[in-house]
């Protein structure tokens, strides 16, 4: 998503909402929300937890002289993993620091643990890194911007959001060779632009915040009027790219026709057909397991929604590898087809595993690790895919396993913050980081939370410390990895 590679300069943490407005704010944001005692003492609240957190605290990062090894934190969610797609996920996280970053979300959960926090409560999205925001369809096929990814997603501290977004941001600052005060402006622009939001959302009654979300064809005009003709045409190139991976896209891409029958293409190891997986009686067996999958997870849909999945029929099944950190998951595809060949519906059948946050939070609600996922992207995102459900069931190894379904690919537009300058990639911090401000302020009290921040840019620059010591702590993690790769401790393979 290049459209926002030609910002104006932003290295001055914004008083005023950054672009990406998301809609309903400007109508209601002169609107105090709450202006009565409970307000007050919920903004008392917030400010009174500067006590036990001193903003400026949070620039602190030391590696603690006990802290885990990282290679045996990856190694202890590897095992749980298709093992012969485990190397394929080392390979991946041993190509750069930022895709090590990205499947390192189990180390700095680690990390973060033992960094101060407010005590103020969220939905976390629990990998906010920037490639986890994008854009996406609506279910009324609008263009928006949102977060994309909720496989960690648990209740916990909102910093620990912040900070994993803002570390991402110098990773990828470093990677594209920008000097240390362009890195810092970037971050305290970003994290200045989530303290405005929450402050701009701490006034807005609680039915406009949950509305509230950032369209892109409202949002392109603006930014042409900011940016100039030049932004207009890559927001329109960025736009009609993200339109065109859509399911008919994908269905042309990931199938082929088969003795007359539509069938997934095999591109090994990244996509891997079940006719090629088993033959005979264990393929058959297979079949029958992932097909029980798709018709008992209509049951987590609405009325509707199953009326409508009903109304197409399973043809056939592959794995996929997706990601980095998710790799080496459980993770099919499903082929389903309606009234013909032009008429495909491509389902993503994702394992979900504990968060890698439960182990230092207090857990989920949830017991089906998939309506975990679900339920926190439900709350978290402004606009849901609508074939999103869960299911449990008896893994074919004899083991339960959890899966959440969704729709592989509907008009999904990715970032790509190595073709940004420091201008673009400081304009698409602000844009994640209110996106960021909209989904914290839909669960948590974003009026205690605005308090804490207050109007200077304390927190901002702490958090821009913060993440420059991270992304030190990253890479030392990345070369260590490496490392153990060059030594035989871990195997790594390319595709």
């Amino acid at each position: 998503m290049t459209i926002l590679a030609t910002a104006p300069p932003a290295h001055r943490p914004p008083r005023r909402p950054a672009e990406g407005e998301p809609n309903g704010s400007r109508q209601h944001g002169s609107r105090q929300h709450g202006a009565g005692p409970d307000a007050a003492r919920r903004a008392d609240q917030g400010r009174a937890a500067r006590a036990s957190a001193p903003r400026r605290a949070h620039a602190e990062y030391v590696s603690a002289p006990d802290r885990a090894d990282p290679i045996d934190l990856i190694d202890r969610q590897s095992r749980s993993r298709v093992p012969e797609l485990v190397p394929l996920r080392y390979q991946r996280m041993t190509e750069s620091p930022f895709r090590f970053y990205r499947g390192a979300a189990a180390i700095m959960a680690s990390d973060l643990a033992a960094t101060p926090t407010s005590g103020l409560t969220v939905q976390l999205c629990g990998d906010a890194h920037l490639l986890n925001f994008r854009l996406l369809a609506s279910p009324e096929r609008r263009l928006v911007f949102d977060i994309n990814d909720f496989d960690e997603t648990l209740p916990g501290p909102w910093e620990w959001d912040v900070k994993r977004f803002a570390t991402s941001l110098v990773i990828a600052a470093r990677a594209n060779g920008f000097g240390s005060a362009e890195r810092r402006g970037i971050v305290t622009t970003a994290v200045g632009a989530y303290r405005g939001w929450m402050h701009r959302f701490a006034t807005m009654t609680n039915l406009d915040v949950w509305y509230a979300h950032i369209d892109v064809d409202e949002l392109a005009p603006r930014l042409t009027d900011a940016l100039g003709k030049q932004a207009s045409k890559r927001v329109s190139r960025a736009t009609s790219r993200a339109r065109s991976r859509d399911r008919l896209r994908a269905f042309a891409k990931l199938t082929e026709v088969v003795d007359g029958e539509r069938r997934f293409a095999a591109d090994p190891p990244l996509l891997v057909p079940i006719s090629e997986l088993h033959t005979g009686r264990d393929r058959d067996l297979l079949m029958r397991w992932l097909s029980s999958i798709v018709e008992e997870y209509s049951a987590t849909l609405s009325a509707d929604r199953r009326s409508l999945l009903a109304r197409y029929r399973l043809v056939d099944f592959a794995r996929k590898v997706v990601g980095v950190g998710s790799v080496g998951t459980r993770c099919w595809v499903a082929l389903l087809l309606g009234r013909d060949d032009g008429d495909p519906l491509l389902l993503q059948i994702k394992e979900a595993e504990t968060s890698v946050l439960a182990d230092h939070l207090s857990g989920s609600a949830y017991g089906n690790q998939g309506e975990r996922v679900v339920a926190g992207q439900r709350l978290m995102q402004a606009a849901s895919d609508i074939f999103l459900g869960w299911q449990r069931v008896d893994g074919l190894d004899g083991h339960k396993r959890d899966f959440y379904v969704r729709q592989l690919q509907d008009w999904k537009g990715i970032a790509e913050p190595e073709r940004m300058d420091p201008d673009g990639l400081a304009l698409f911090g602000r844009l994640c980081a209110a996106t960021l401000a909209r989904a914290h302020a839909r669960s948590g009290d974003s009026i205690a939370i605005a308090a804490y921040l207050g109007g200077g840019t304390t927190f901002d620059r702490a958090v821009g410390a913060f993440a420059e010591a991270y992304a030190d702590q990253n890479e030392a993690d990345h070369a260590a990895l490496v490392e153990a790769v060059r030594s035989g401790r871990v195997s790594a393979t390319a595709p």
